[in-house]
């Protein structure tokens, strides 16, 4: 798993399970269920971005690149961001109301033809594979300028290691990042659940996720690929 990077707090050892979800969380079934809270964080790590849901008088969603953050002992986490001030989702949201993090990971369309039960019965369907993390807490917005500076570094560093860069906001002049800071609102969503879902054929037949592995790897795009080598990660042990 990536370090967690550019956060200011001691570090802690991953829970190696995570709690089971909730009643209002998403469906998912057994064999699609990830509990390991490290694989979750991993996900949320390489794909850097999520999809921030909030509850107002109607549902906001915005994009929103975030970093991960150790907790005391036991945590989830904490994501840190920030949205432009222009965009009202923050100030509209109930703050009663939980928010919701997804973090969307590799999928791909899964065809029946590539099934060998098609062969055998023909009582199959399409469908698609994916993995997803949905993270949910009680969003706070960060006031202090000097917490919002630290956020912003420490997301800064987060993405630019990702591409092998190492801007830093000091590479900017001081009165211009200023004038950046007064255009947005940063703030933290403590994570109080986490739930996994990594749909990759598990409920098919060994010869059928043979089918699926190898379909995959005909299409050859690297979508596709990616996809392959995690059905092939985490087929079943028959």
């Amino acid at each position: 798993m990536p370090p967690l990077t550019g956060c200011r707090r001691r570090r802690i050892e991953n829970r190696s399970m995570g709690p089971k979800p909730s009643e209002s969380s998403p469906y998912v079934p057994g064999h699609f269920a990830i509990y390991d809270v490290s694989v979750m964080r991993a996900l949320m790590q390489s794909i850097g971005i999520c999809t921030l849901i909030t509850l107002g008088d109607e549902l906001d969603a915005s994009l929103v690149p975030l970093v991960l953050c150790p907790t005391g002992e036991g945590g989830l986490g904490i994501l840190r961001g920030h949205l432009a001030k222009a965009n009202r989702q923050l100030a509209r949201r109930r703050d009663d109301v939980r928010a919701l993090a997804i973090f969307q990971g590799a999928a791909h369309y899964i065809t029946p033809s590539w099934y060998e039960t098609k062969r055998r019965t023909g009582k199959v369907v399409p469908t698609y594979d994916y993995v997803v993390v949905q993270a949910r807490g009680h969003l706070r917005t960060i006031g202090d300028r000097a917490r919002v500076r630290d956020h912003l570094e420490a997301l800064t560093a987060r993405h630019e290691a990702s591409v092998g860069s190492d801007w830093r906001m000091s590479d900017a002049p001081d009165d211009y990042v200023e004038s950046m800071l007064d255009g947005i609102v940063a703030f933290e969503l403590p994570i109080d659940e986490l739930v996994g879902k990594w749909k990759l054929s598990q409920n098919r037949p060994a010869d059928d996720i043979d089918g699926v592995v190898s379909g995959l790897a005909g299409v050859g795009t690297p979508p596709a690929r990616d996809v392959a080598e995690l059905v092939a990660r985490f087929r079943p042990s028959r």
